[in-house]
């Protein structure tokens, strides 16, 4: 007796479910651009600064804190698309940002220099114009460099544009719909879609020349997300997790037009943060407040013209003063004037061929003005050194300090303080190092700007408390 057929419906049924598999997966491949790069080596890597036909995509997404990505080992499927960039190029797994708040982690990521050296810790202070900054270097070189930019605390006033032929704050344009933001305190006009169609028009319009683009994306920083994006719940926390998923697609957006314009294989692509958030972690939401690792621990991401399978970890301790140190050693550039930062090709080449980590006992500094926003009051330095797996915070006014055992205690709950005073002796010592830094390489300090109303009230509308 022959077995009875299954009904037709059934095989409809499995055939649809193939056939949404298979869609899902070529989604998400053009989501991350596809992939028609050819794959490389940690050789290639060593031989980009050969290369004449390079161009440099550095994109900054504002607010992002490290553990909040897959790569970096979050539950949540927040960024499948800079997953994807991680597993094919270079994670630096252990970055570590200058300051919580954004000028002055700007102002160290940009010259590689520690606050304390570029002295823009404070609302009006400003880069000064004597300062050789990466854009200067790179247009000395032959690239067309611009800038597109959404944060106030970047804008050309302070200095920020320094070696940009082109440094634009896009127009705004009406919010989609059906796009949400959620930040209580953020009510800056437009999103980073006017961003992101920016740089889609510069892709075309100079895809035959040698170009250099900063990206500065401040979605995440106002919790923006669509209904694609709304995966993970309603709270402060969750929507946060939201607008990652969101601005992620974004990036794959910019990845999808590299691809389509053949610039994939002669593009390097560099990701990386400001700094992080809180969300009440130290009894604190937000940023700009304190230096724990919440807010101080951020992504540090590099994909190549070519994939890496697989792709590399750099465990070795980094931090953001390090990130144009080694963008110019890639590109075979001239090096940033007496940097604190350091290069770390030969870290990605170790950990490209399995060696163990450099030392990593040198110690990575973060700075806060704590009264950085109110010009009626002195200031309130607050220094974080990161050292041999702890974490020393310094309340420079009164003496205060706080030390944690970041291996046993990532989540810094337990003050080691009194407990271990030979640890906090000795890593007091690197702080007064620090604290006695020299002069920058330009000679001075920070200029002061003095800040329009208009320029106050946009700051304002960011959220910071600016007297």
């Amino acid at each position: 007796m022959s077995k009875p057929r299954q009904p037709l419906s059934i095989w409809i049924y499995v055939a649809a479910a193939v056939a949404m598999v298979v869609g899902y997966l070529l989604f998400s491949l053009q989501r991350v651009g596809g992939d028609g790069r050819p794959v490389g080596s940690v050789a290639d890597i060593s031989a980009l600064s050969e290369r004449k036909d390079l161009n440099v995509l550095f994109i900054l997404i504002d607010t992002l804190r490290a553990n909040r990505l897959g790569a970096y080992g979050y539950q949540r499927d927040t960024s499948p698309n800079l997953d994807y960039l991680a597993r094919t190029g270079v994670r630096f797994a252990h970055n570590l940002s200058q300051s919580s708040w954004t000028k002055a982690s700007m102002a160290s990521l940009w010259t590689g220099l520690y606050p304390q050296r570029t002295r823009v810790l404070r609302y009006s202070d400003a880069m000064a114009q004597e300062a050789r900054m990466p854009a200067e270097i790179l247009r000395d070189a032959g690239f067309r460099t611009m800038a597109i930019w959404r944060n106030g605390w970047v804008a050309p006033n302070f200095g920020f544009d320094q070696g940009f032929d082109t440094y634009h704050n896009p127009k705004p344009t009406p919010v989609p719909k059906d796009v949400r933001r959620e930040n209580p305190s953020f009510v800056v006009a437009g999103t980073d879609y006017d961003v992101i169609d920016s740089a889609l028009d510069f892709f075309r319009s100079f895809a035959d020349q040698r170009w250099f683009l900063y990206l500065h994306l401040m979605d995440v920083h106002q919790y923006v997300y669509d209904p694609e994006s709304a995966l993970f719940g309603t709270s402060y926390s969750d929507i946060y997790d939201n607008a990652i998923h969101h601005t992620d697609a974004q990036v794959g957006m910019l990845i999808a037009g590299l691809r389509d314009l053949g610039l994939s294989d002669r593009t390097l692509v560099v990701l990386a943060a400001d700094h992080g958030e809180a969300f009440g972690e130290h009894d604190v939401e937000g940023h700009a407040r304190n230096l724990y690792g919440e807010v101080t621990e951020t992504p540090l991401l590099l994909s190549f013209p070519f994939r890496l399978e697989p792709g590399v970890v750099v465990d070795a301790a980094t931090q953001n003063v390090d990130l144009w140190p080694t963008l110019l050693d890639l590109l075979g550039l001239p090096a940033l004037p007496d940097p604190d930062g350091h290069s770390r090709l030969e870290d990605i080449v170790r950990a490209g061929r399995g060696m163990p980590a450099s030392d990593g006992s040198a110690p990575r500094f973060a700075e806060l003005d704590r009264t950085w926003g109110r010009t009626t009051e002195a200031p309130l330095p607050l220094v974080a050194v990161t050292q041999d797996g702890y974490r020393l915070i310094y309340y420079v006014d009164d003496g205060k300090v706080e030390l944690y055992d970041l291996a046993q205690d990532p989540g810094e709950k337990s003050d080691l303080a009194a407990s271990r005073p030979e640890i906090v002796e000795r890593l007091r010592g690197s702080i007064d190092t620090y604290l006695a830094h020299d002069a920058p390489p330009w000679g001075s300090g920070a200029p002061q700007v003095e800040l329009e109303e208009m320029l106050l009230r946009q700051l304002r509308a960011l959220g910071y408390k600016v007297d």
